[in-house]
């Protein structure tokens, strides 16, 4: 039987999502920030989102976990919110508690389909600094 996504999306406070992050470079998952990074530019009291998107196996690699791949919505130490990808087992992912209404879960999708991309906010971050 395939493994059902689910549709709904968790908040995780900073120090959850670098378990969560720490947990992702454990297992080699192709999706995730590396923790020192998040560490670095993460706001140290903010709320953070995932919300999975799809279910990933690592055909090439079949001793790999099953994942949920999950859009994450950061808070960064700008206060700005930014897109990014962090693959997380799914005994996890069930673990972390439901605490958002549906008005709150079609918000948090909403503002991850409109952040700005990891990449790019880096990007603006480095030009920034060099001007």
């Amino acid at each position: 039987m395939a493994p059902v996504l689910p549709r709904t999306v968790r908040a995780v406070d900073t120090a959850q999502l670098l378990d969560l992050a720490q947990e992702a470079a454990m297992h080699g998952f192709s999706q995730r920030l590396p923790v020192d990074w998040l560490q670095e530019h993460l706001a140290a009291e903010a709320t953070h989102y995932l919300f999975p998107t799809l279910v990933q196996r690592l055909t090439h690699r079949p001793e790999a976990p099953l994942q949920w791949r999950c859009q994450q919505l950061l808070t960064v130490s700008t206060g700005e919110q930014i897109w990014g990808l962090l693959d997380v087992l799914p005994d996890t992912f069930d673990k972390i508690p439901e605490t958002l209404d549906t008005a709150s879960k079609k918000d948090i999708v909403s503002r991850i389909e409109q952040a700005v991309t990891v990449r790019a906010w880096v990007e603006r971050m480095a030009a920034d600094a060099g001007s």
